[in-house]
């Protein structure tokens, strides 16, 4: 029988397990809530454009959104040079493709977009060569682990082209992006993303990499 002096001891042993089996509880709520692109890759797959409703589609289309920006910045970016949704975007019609590319853009990248516009030239350059190199990095590492397709046909990985880097340096790219074509959007989305990431690093304000 438990006398009066080893009370206090169970009690604070019963509080103890409670409280971690609380904190377990709730790491396993999030861990399992949480998002992935594994999970974002399944969804894509799951569903067919082609055969829902305009309701249906628009609700789905917003769901692939949420769980895109639901990602981190790393699997995001993961993401997008997979292809992941390259399926759902070649089914879009352009008022749905502009939709989705802004409503996955990262918050604040309108802002990056006149920063950028405002360094000089030759930083511009060069951001844009190391956001290409890194991407690249990026791109050779996914197919070396098997985690993306070869970049053929539609599936190719999103890349600035020379003409495209030559109108960016024409024209600015903020005035490019806003210019171009949905398909042209979700090509530049990557490199976008990548130098907002920089930009807020303060990589390109030491003009070197990350």
């Amino acid at each position: 029988m438990i006398n009066q002096r080893q009370r206090p001891l169970l009690f604070a042993a019963v509080a103890l397990a409670a409280v971690w089996l609380l904190a377990w509880g709730g790491y396993t709520v999030a861990k399992n809530s949480k998002m992935t692109a594994e999970k974002l890759r399944a969804y894509a797959q799951s569903v067919d454009l082609s055969r829902l409703s305009a309701k249906e589609r628009a609700a789905a289309i917003n769901t692939l959104a949420a769980k895109l920006n639901a990602l981190s910045a790393e699997e995001r970016q993961q993401a997008r040079m997979e292809g992941v949704w390259q399926r759902w975007f070649e089914q879009m019609t352009e008022e749905e493709k502009g939709a989705f590319i802004e409503a996955t853009m990262p918050n604040g990248f309108k802002q990056m977009l006149t920063a950028f516009e405002q360094l000089s030239e030759d930083k511009r350059r060069r951001a844009i060569g190391e956001a290409l190199k890194r991407l690249k990095e990026v791109r050779d590492n996914l197919r070396e682990t098997g985690q993306s397709p070869p970049a053929t046909g539609t599936n190719r990985t999103p890349v600035i082209t020379p003409e495209m880097e030559k109108r960016v340096r024409e024209i600015g790219l903020k005035t490019f992006y806003s210019e171009s074509s949905a398909q042209t959007k979700a090509e530049l989305a990557p490199i976008l993303e990548e130098l907002q990431r920089m930009m807020e690093s303060g990589a390109i304000a030491r003009g070197g990499p990350r």
